[in-house]
């Protein structure tokens, strides 16, 4: 099917709804050939969606189905109890050490976005991130600053720390930007987006619009301060 084709279709978001009012495993498996069918729906969706993907990246998920989260909760260190998740979501891998970063898309009614980013950093990259920062803080600036970036995601997200990160100055002129733990980068989208047949498009231009700030980041954590390859 041409991508310009391909859409998720409302009965997609219908059943979440409905999940929703009913998150239980008997409703559950009294429903589960429209929950196939329609995670079905999805798969192509984020099938289709890799192949965009891949035409301005490299991208080491293999298909839409992989790409899926599964809908069951994993609910021993939950307080919420209910057994399935109320959305459709998938992520996409970028492929070899040299490209960071990931994308991320989550379906739900009423709360759907698009992310990318660098949800955990290990230690030792955002060490290595918080010194390049800190050292010439310009190169992020430009790019957060910048009107595409503006435009698709009005700011840098994630989680910060309330004091000044640990062998930091606190008058550091990119003190902001050096709290940070978390660096995500998020679209949201309306139902109505959702569900048009310019959403794949538009799926696709956020994700490309991420490509600066991965770029950024992937030659601080591939490189030495030489520039060479670590």
């Amino acid at each position: 099917m041409p991508a310009q084709q391909i859409k998720i279709p409302a009965s997609s978001l219908e059943f979440l709804k409905s999940l929703k009012e009913n998150n239980n495993r008997d409703w559950f498996n009294s429903h589960k050939d429209d929950f196939l069918e329609q995670q079905k729906n999805i798969e192509i969706f984020a099938d289709a969606l890799l192949d965009e993907l891949n035409r301005h990246d490299l991208i080491e998920t293999v298909s839409g189905k992989k790409s899926l989260q599964r809908i069951y909760r994993d609910t021993r260190f939950s307080k919420e109890k209910i057994p399935y998740k109320i959305n459709w979501s998938g992520s996409f891998t970028r492929a070899t050490k040299q490209r960071r970063g990931g994308y991320y898309f989550h379906i739900q009614p009423g709360n759907s976005f698009l992310a990318g980013g660098f949800w955990a950093p290990n230690p030792e990259d955002l060490k290595r991130i918080r010194d390049d920062i800190s050292f010439d803080p310009a190169p992020i600036k430009k790019i957060l600053n910048s009107k595409s970036f503006i435009d698709a995601f009005g700011s840098l997200k994630g989680e910060q720390v309330k004091t000044t990160p640990k062998g930091f100055d606190k008058n550091d002129e990119a003190i902001d930007l050096l709290r940070y733990k978390q660096f995500l980068l998020i679209k949201n989208f309306s139902d109505e987006e959702v569900l048009s047949p310019t959403f794949l498009q538009k799926a696709n231009e956020a994700f490309k619009n991420m490509r600066p700030f991965f770029n950024y980041m992937s030659e601080i954590l591939t490189t030495d301060q030489d520039g060479l390859a670590i």
